[in-house]
């Protein structure tokens, strides 16, 4: 099985990576996050044709296995567990998600965020989720800070989420892994 970089349907997502890389660190670090020592649970890409959704899953399927494919928000999600893992920043991922497009029109197609796990119950998750943060983040006036309560159908879990986006970049958090999700 190939790896991602050699993978000819998924060139525009390997060579954009190193960009997405570098933005996702500098809001990071204007965030004032500390999440280097926490795991870094998927990292998800966006588009708004049909035909890229496509041919990234094709690519996907090349070096990853389709773990799940379920309608969120009437639309397929796909979730791949790679074979060997993305590093972005000081993070190994082998997760991607792979949304195909629905109602909203994304203004460009790639990276769009990573998801980090922060166990916590889901009736105190966005609290504590957003205990994160420091004051910092009111002196961002970008800054789009959105609780979502997503559910896919036959998931069993609640998975409250904290997601934090400016300038295109989204981190997001949750209670529990996507693995843990789907099962």
């Amino acid at each position: 099985m190939l790896s991602f970089e050699n993978v000819a349907e998924l060139d525009d997502l390997h060579q954009s990576l190193p960009e997405f890389e570098a933005k996702l660190l500098g809001f990071i670090q204007r965030l004032d996050l500390s999440l280097e020592q926490r795991v870094a649970d998927h990292i998800s890409v966006r588009c708004y044709q049909q035909s890229t959704a496509k041919r990234w899953k094709d690519g996907l399927l090349q070096c990853g296995e389709l773990i799940s494919e379920k309608n969120i928000n009437g639309r397929p999600i796909c979730l791949f567990s790679l074979n060997q893992p993305l590093r972005v920043g000081p993070w190994l991922i082998d997760c991607v998600e792979l949304p195909y497009p629905g109602d909203k029109l994304y203004p460009q197609e790639g990276w769009e965020h990573v998801e980090w796990v922060i166990p916590e119950t889901p009736e105190n998750f966005h609290q504590t989720a957003l205990a994160l943060f420091s004051d910092r983040i009111l002196q961002l006036p970008q800054l789009k800070l959105k609780f979502s309560n997503p559910q896919g159908e036959g998931e069993q879990l609640a998975n409250p989420t904290l997601a934090a986006t400016q300038d295109g970049i989204t981190i997001k958090f949750h209670p529990y892994s996507i693995r843990e999700i789907i099962k």
